[in-house]
């Protein structure tokens, strides 16, 4: 961070940051919170607290971040529930909490820690499938979102149809998702040959866990028009459903499951690809940072006009293409046009790779962190929320 907020501290200030789950736990928000804060560390301190896959409580260093893995004593529609966040949020001496929403555990257990700084709130998602969860809960995140000094949205399109943000959209502030391209970009060559040799192209690629927002149903029906392999990368409760409905269709030699990976281990599948394809078909898909990764790599994508961050990460007719979500003749003339198409493939490939280095690099998302943590860290008293709205608001495009 910069002198300023040395100065005005006269130490590194430590920021916590309170999630689900940590890597090497996968999924879109854990891959978000691994990269910023490995980042973040450069600057301040970092510690993170999250739910424990397994029993009991761990503390470890990843990547020179120290993370704290807590004993999940139950799980609330689905949301792991942790008692001693309490104690460790309380002990912590923090100049900021961090907390990363949807997360209704974590909001309670900062309620009750009674930790009194300076609070930053980022919105993944809504709560979209559990809504009777999620009207229940209201009153306790609206006092929550009270009580933040900031909100932090991924896509101004996200903050502007939420109707959880509504409320709260003079205190947000968005900043995209950003990801390390310098490894994901030097992939191991003699990986990528052999899935190419593996595979019969021309190759899809998707990404991500199979669950009802996915819309991963729509794109195997699709198949049955694309001439194409279609690999899927990813596991979840609709596996063995998706598995049966490509068998039906006709197409299950050329929809592959590839079951879960790590995140290095998908990159090589990025290069070997023709494009990429995210079919998702509700708000739960806020963003889809598999976007940015495929981008990248300098892959056209074909996504949906979601009411999400989705169609502002890759742009119809720039970096790819964007349908209806729901609409299996859409999606099928969409991949066939770019399959059919060398040329598009590449100007496409091209612009994304722009994209990624001026809007969506790790550099650019921990940097305006950074400073969004200054303007917090250099006023002097908590109570005055005017200020709050007043450096918080800005260009929603910045």
């Amino acid at each position: 961070m910069t002198a300023t907020i040395d100065a005005a501290n006269e130490r590194r200030p430590t920021v916590v940051h309170v999630g689900k789950f940590y890597s090497p736990h996968v999924g879109g928000i854990e891959t978000h919170l691994e990269t910023l804060c490995r980042q973040l560390r450069k600057s301040i301190n970092v510690r993170v607290l999250v739910a424990n896959d397994r029993r009991g409580d761990e503390d470890t260093i990843v990547d020179g971040v120290s993370v704290s893995r807590h004993a999940i004593q139950f799980n609330l529609a689905g949301a792991p529930v942790c008692l001693s966040m309490v104690r460790k949020i309380r002990r912590a001496n923090a100049d900021i909490v961090h907390v990363h929403l949807p997360n209704p555990a974590g909001i309670i257990a900062v309620m009750a820690s009674g930790y009194r700084g300076r609070l930053v709130a980022t919105w993944h998602s809504d709560i979209v499938r559990q809504r009777r969860l999620a009207q229940m809960f209201a009153p306790i995140q609206r006092r929550f979102l009270r009580n933040c000094d900031a909100i932090i949205a991924t896509s101004s399109s996200y903050v502007e149809s939420s109707l959880d943000l509504a409320g709260f959209r003079d205190r947000c502030q968005v900043i995209p998702y950003g990801i390390e391209v310098d490894e994901i970009r030097r992939p191991d060559a003699e990986a990528v040959r052999s899935i190419r040799e593996r595979f019969p192209g021309p190759l899809i690629l998707t990404v991500g866990r199979l669950v009802y927002y996915k819309g991963f149903e729509y794109l195997i029906r699709a198949m049955k028009r694309i001439h194409a392999t279609l690999l899927i990368v990813g596991d979840g409760p609709l596996r063995t459903s998706l598995e049966r409905e490509a068998i039906a269709l006709g197409v299950g030699d050329r929809v592959i499951f590839m079951g879960e990976m790590q995140p290095r281990d998908i990159a090589p599948y990025y290069h070997a690809c023709d494009l990429f394809v995210l079919p998702s078909i509700a708000r739960s898909e806020a963003f889809g940072i598999v976007q940015l990764e495929a981008m990248a790599c300098g892959k056209p994508v074909v996504n949906t006009q979601i009411a999400s961050g989705v169609p502002f990460v890759s742009l119809n007719n720039i970096t790819g293409l964007t349908i209806e979500p729901c609409n299996v003749a859409a999606l099928e003339q969409a991949v066939n046009r770019l399959l059919e198409d060398s040329e598009l493939r590449a100007r496409y490939g091209k612009a994304a790779i722009a994209r990624v280095d001026t809007e969506f690099s790790s550099a650019t998302m921990v940097r305006r962190t950074l400073t969004l943590y200054e303007q917090l860290l250099s006023r002097n008293s908590r109570g005055d929320q005017s200020h709050t709205r007043d450096a918080v608001v800005g260009n929603l495009e910045q």
